[in-house]
C-alpha cells in the first residue's frame, strides 16, 4: 500500500469508527452487548470505533445487519477497498509458496462431523487467523458449501475458491468457518485414519487461496495465520505414523508462514514439535537448538520461556549432562508457576491441570532420559514421582497420553531398578501399546523392552512379559530411542 493509499485508509476507518459509535448509542446498545450481537470480543468493537483497525468485512456486514443501518457502514468501507494497487507487487516472498507434501484432493473424506463443531474460536486452541483470542463466532457449518464458492472433489473446496469477488467478501467468516473445520478434524483425526488427507487437501487449497492473494498485491495474513495451523496439525499427524520427513517438512512450510506473518505463538509450537521429532532420532545437540529457538522467539512471554526450558532440559537429558538438566527443570518450574492470564489465552494447554500434566509429563520424561543416558537411579525416581503425577491428571478422552505416560511410568521403574513394578504397569496395556501405531507409544514400548530384556532377562515376570509380548505381536517399528 502506498504512502497516500495508507493515509486515506487510515481516515475511512476514522469515519467508519465515528459512525459506528453513533449507530451503536443510537441503538442503546453498549460495546459488550453489541459485540455479542455480532460475536466479536467488545475490545475489538472498541478499537473499530476508535479507527485502531481495518473493520473486516464479514463484520461489517454483521454490524449493518444488527444495527439496521440499510449498508451505511459497508458503503463508508468500499471505495478505499477499490483503490488499486501497482500491478506485480509482491508483499511476500513467492518462495512461500513451494510445491507442498501430502494429498491434494478429498477423496471420500466427507464432511467433519456437526457433533464436532465449535460455537466460537479459539477452539482446540486454535485461535482466529484475524482476530486472535477476540472470541469469533463461526459460520453454521451448512453455510460452508457457499462460502466455498461452490463443492470441489467429494465435497471438499473449489480449486479456485478465493478468487472471485464474493469470496472477498466472505473472507473473514470463510476463515472463521475453515479453523472450526480443523477444529473438528483434531476432534476426529487421532482415531480416523482418513483425516490425515483432510487436513493436508484443505491445507494445500488454503496455500493456493495465499498464492492467489499474494499474486493480486496482498498479504495474506490470515491466510498464512491459518496454514501455519493447518501445518501444524498436518505435522503432528504424520509424525504419529512414523513418517517424520513428511512431518518435518510440514512444520517447515508452518514456520515459513508464521515467520511471513510474525505469529510468535505458532512458531513457538511449530519449533516444539521440531524438538520431538529429532528426540525421536536421538539428536540432543539439533534438539537444543530448537528448544533455544523457542525461548528466543519472544523473551516477554513467559509460556515460550516455560517451553524452552522443557525441551532444553529433555535436550541436556539425551545427552546425559545431569546439571543442565536439573537447572532447566527447575526453570521451567518456576516458569510455569508464574503464568498469567495473558500466557494461558495464546496457550490454553498450559493452564490449569492440563498444564500441570503436561509440565509433570517433560519432565518425568527428561529424567527418565537422563536415567537411561548416566545410570541415575536417584533420576529415574524422581521420574516416577513425575510421571506418576502427571499420569494421574489424564482426562479420561485422552487415551493416547495415558498409555503413553503408562509406558513411561514403567520404563521409569525399570531404570530406577524395579523390573516387577516396570512389568506389572506395562502388562496393563501391552495389547493396546502393541496394536499402536503412533510412533511415539512404539519408541517407548522398544525403549521398555530393551531395558527390562537387557539387565534383567532371566526373572521369571520378565520373561513371562516377553512371551505376552510376543503373542500380542511382539515390538515393531522404529529403533528403540537411547
Amino acid at each position: 500500500m502506498t504512502g497516500g493509499s495508507a493515509r486515506a485508509a487510515g481516515a475511512c476507518w476514522a469515519e467508519f469508527g465515528r459512525r459506528l459509535r453513533t449507530l451503536r448509542r443510537a441503538a442503546g446498545l453498549t460495546q459488550l452487548q453489541l459485540g455479542l450481537r455480532v460475536g466479536y470480543h467488545h475490545s475489538a468493537v472498541s478499537k473499530l470505533e476508535a479507527g485502531l483497525r481495518e473493520p473486516p468485512v464479514g463484520l461489517v456486514r454483521r454490524l449493518d445487519t444488527v444495527l439496521r443501518t440499510g449498508g451505511e457502514l459497508a458503503a463508508i468501507v468500499a471505495a478505499p477497498r477499490e483503490t488499486p494497487r501497482r500491478a506485480g507487487r509482491s508483499p511476500a516472498d513467492p518462495a512461500l509458496f513451494a510445491p507442498l507434501p501430502g494429498a491434494d484432493i478429498l477423496v471420500g473424506q466427507g464432511a467433519p462431523d456437526p457433533r464436532m463443531w465449535p460455537a466460537r474460536l479459539p477452539a482446540e486452541g486454535l485461535v482466529c487467523p484475524l482476530h486472535g483470542t477476540a472470541g469469533c463466532a463461526v459460520p453454521d457449518p451448512g453455510e460452508l458449501p457457499a462460502l466455498l464458492d461452490g463443492p470441489g472433489p467429494a465435497g471438499g473446496p473449489a480449486p479456485g475458491w478465493g478468487a472471485g469477488a464474493g469470496a472477498v467478501v466472505a473472507e473473514a467468516e470463510l476463515l472463521h468457518g475453515l479453523t472450526a473445520v480443523l477444529a473438528c478434524l483434531i476432534r476426529e483425526a487421532f482415531g480416523h485414519e482418513g483425516r490425515v488427507t483432510a487436513v493436508e487437501g484443505l491445507l494445500r487449497a488454503l496455500a493456493r487461496w495465499a498464492d492467489e492473494v499474494n499474486s493480486a498485491g496482498r498479504l495474506p495474513y490470515g491466510q498464512l495465520r491459518l496454514g501455519a495451523q493447518y501445518a501444524q496439525v498436518a505435522g503432528r499427524l504424520r509424525m504419529e505414523r512414523g513418517q517424520i520427513g513428511v512431518a518435518m517438512a510440514w512444520f517447515g512450510h508452518g514456520l515459513r508462514w508464521a515467520d511471513a506473518v510474525q505469529d510468535a505463538p505458532a512458531r513457538a509450537t511449530l519449533l516444539s514439535d521440531m524438538c520431538t521429532l529429532v528426540r525421536l532420532d536421538g539428536d540432543p545437540s539439533l534438539m537444543l537448538g530448537y528448544a533455544q529457538g523457542i525461548g528466543a522467539v519472544d523473551g516477554r512471554r513467559r509460556w515460550t520461556a516455560t517451553l524452552s526450558h522443557l525441551y532444553q532440559a529433555r535436550g541436556h537429558a539425551l545427552a546425559g549432562d545431569a546439571a543442565q538438566c536439573r537447572r532447566h527443570i527447575a526453570l521451567a518450574r518456576r516458569g510455569f508457576a508464574r503464568l498469567d492470564r495473558r500466557d494461558h489465552l495464546e496457550a490454553p494447554w498450559m493452564a490449569g491441570a492440563e498444564g500441570a500434566m503436561r509440565v509433570d509429563s517433560a519432565i518425568g520424561g527428561a529424567l527418565r532420559d537422563l536415567a537411561v543416558a548416566t545410570g541415575d537411579r536417584t533420576a529415574a525416581r524422581r521420574a516416577v514421582d513425575a510421571t506418576a503425577r502427571s499420569r494421574a491428571q489424564v482426562p479420561p478422552q485422552m487415551r493416547g497420553a495415558r498409555l503413553l505416560l503408562t509406558l513411561r511410568l514403567a520404563d521409569s521403574w525399570a531404570c530406577a531398578g524395579d523390573p516387577g513394578a516396570a512389568v506389572a504397569l506395562a502388562s496393563e496395556v501391552l495389547p493396546e501399546a502393541v496394536r499402536s501405531r503412533e510412533s511415539m507409544v512404539t519408541a517407548e514400548l522398544r525403549g521398555l523392552h530393551s531395558r527390562l530384556t537387557g539387565e534383567w532377562a532371566d526373572l521369571p515376570e520378565v520373561r513371562e512379559y516377553r512371551e505376552r509380548l510376543l503373542a500380542a505381536g511382539g515390538v515393531r517399528g522404529r529403533a528403540p530411542v537411547p
